[in-house]
């Protein structure tokens, strides 16, 4: 990912059109990889721009999905899809319908899930149409929302790197800044509230926002990223939309640690560098962000909590073997996720040879 092409050129086994004019569903889903398994990622409904944002956007993500499906362990490619419109306006039973047919369609090369814009309700509806869904509601035998569990995954993932920069794991006291409190930046503000952290959080939505002083008063909250990079930090959290490290945010900030819940974080390729140069730990986003994932797969071998928790709690020890491997042979640590990653899919996918 940060060594290679990320996105169009990023050698993607299968990319589909879907239209349904009746229902107003445009789609797009990506399949990246099916060396570990069938490709598993989330349906994200957003009004792109333009086609191609929604296409650059599906490669890139589904692209993550091979490496945090091979960093967590699991048995499972990286696959995901995007569905062009205001989920506010358009989202309604026929299209997610028609959307569920589309995914059925591929034969189980690709597994659906929730995103930004999707819920559980939402793949309750899509899996009247196919059996390739999870995230589903525990009534229709699924596990519910996974964003608990992302948020509990970021939260070891950032223990992880306190440990290392700090030589504890203790939150307590640390100034946190939170972008984005939405599904999970919100639950990870619990966990770091509970933990005794400062939070300082940001968000667009003033009822994300109004949710979280609600439930945290003493939760400070500031006018925009911009205002959040330039407080004085321990740890940034980006839990909001894709490319939130670009040259000028790594530049103004002021925190030792980049830990959150968002795909995608570096603009571009090189931004892991600029990070590792000022000195500031990043806790590579596809590998602390994976715990939704871990949770929505456990339903393939019929969901169990406690299981998936546990899987969710080893993120921290993962977490710190990047950082050692990265320490070891003197790179970023998002280009020692990425070798790790690489090496498993290489090992596994040749052992899948054997006759």
């Amino acid at each position: 990912m940060t060594e290679g092409v990320f996105g169009r050129d990023g050698g993607h086994e299968q990319v589909v059109y879907c239209q349904d004019p009746q229902t107003g569903l445009k789609a797009i889903i990506a399949v990246h990889s099916t060396a570990l398994g069938p490709a598993l990622g989330g349906v994200r409904f957003y009004p792109y721009e333009s086609e191609r944002d929604a296409l650059d956007d599906v490669l890139a993500l589904s692209m993550g999905m091979s490496y945090k499906s091979a960093l967590a362990g699991l048995d499972l490619g990286g696959g995901k899809a995007v569905i062009i419109g205001d989920p506010d306006t358009l989202k309604s039973e026929p299209l997610l319908r028609a959307y569920g047919r589309f995914v059925d369609s591929l034969g189980g090369r690709y597994i659906t899930a929730c995103d930004v814009g999707t819920y559980v309700a939402d793949m309750d509806m899509i899996a009247r149409e196919t059996t390739f869904v999870t995230g589903r509601s525990s009534d229709d035998g699924g596990s519910g929302d996974p964003s608990g569990m992302t948020a509990y995954g970021v939260f070891q993932g950032m223990r992880a790197a306190a440990e290392h920069r700090w030589g504890s794991p203790d939150l307590r006291g640390k100034r946190v800044g939170v972008s984005g409190v939405g599904k999970v930046g919100r639950l990870l503000v619990d966990h770091l509230v509970e933990a005794g952290a400062e939070v300082v959080v940001t968000d667009v939505s003033e009822a994300a926002i109004d949710r979280v002083r609600a439930a945290h008063p003493s939760v400070r909250v500031v006018a925009d990223t911009a205002e959040l990079v330039s407080c004085d930090l321990d740890v940034y959290a980006p839990c909001a939309l894709g490319g939130a490290l670009d040259d000028a945010t790594v530049a103004a900030l002021r925190a030792e640690i980049v830990c959150g819940s968002a795909n995608n974080q570096l603009a571009h390729s090189g931004v892991e560098k600029l990070l590792d140069e000022r000195g500031i730990l990043y806790a590579p986003d596809y590998l602390v962000n994976s715990g939704g994932l871990i949770q929505v797969s456990d339903e393939l071998h019929g969901f169990n909590y406690e299981r998936a928790r546990r899987k969710v709690s080893g993120l921290f020890d993962m977490t710190k073997k990047v950082f050692a491997l990265a320490e070891e042979e003197g790179v970023p640590p998002a280009t020692a996720a990425d070798r790790l990653a690489e090496r498993r899919m290489a090992e596994v996918s040749r052992l899948r040879m054997i006759r």
